[in-house]
């Protein structure tokens, strides 16, 4: 099932996901918060979900399209579905802001690095380092976004996945 925006008075966010939860009210964008959220996805219909939930948007609309900062480090199926979002964003939207952000500390979610971490306390701790932001810091930077086009990279703190167990999960 295709999700449609959910337009308010003041509010108009597409998902409903631990992202799409913490968005506050601004009229003048339309937030894309909704997606492939699990980095190790591999059914070809999530990603075509997703494509075919951008296309059915307002292209008049200033989006905001939530991505990824593991572009910049990472080789996967997900990483390339995030540049094709972006592209087709960028091609596709007259106004738009690219936001990317590492790792959440917040929601439910267990495809999160934390949550699956939190499950699985036995898993293998990996000698890799991630971003993790907090929700300050990212409503912080959402409340910041600009009416132009921009991109935005919200690194939050650079951690060791043993740090991020220790902090979150231990």
């Amino acid at each position: 099932m295709v999700e449609r925006p959910v337009e308010t008075a003041k509010r108009m966010v597409v998902g409903n996901g631990d992202i799409a939860r913490v968005l506050p009210d601004r009229d003048d964008l339309l937030f894309f918060a909704s997606g492939v959220s699990n980095s190790q996805c591999d059914d070809e219909n999530e990603y075509e979900r997703e494509i075919e939930l951008l296309s059915l948007q307002d292209t008049s609309k200033h989006i905001v399209y939530f991505s990824t900062l593991s572009l910049f480090y990472g080789d996967s199926r997900y990483i390339d579905h995030k540049w094709q979002m972006e592209t087709l964003v960028k091609e596709w939207f007259e106004h738009f802001c690219i936001f990317r952000i590492g790792n959440i500390d917040w929601g439910t979610n267990p495809h999160t690095l934390i949550n699956y971490l939190r499950a699985n306390p036995k898993a293998e701790i990996r000698n890799e380092w991630r971003y993790v932001v907090d929700k300050d810091e990212f409503l912080h930077w959402v409340n910041l976004i600009p009416l132009w086009n921009c991109e935005m990279n919200v690194p939050g703190r650079r951690l060791t996945v043993r740090e991020i167990y220790d902090e979150f999960v231990a």
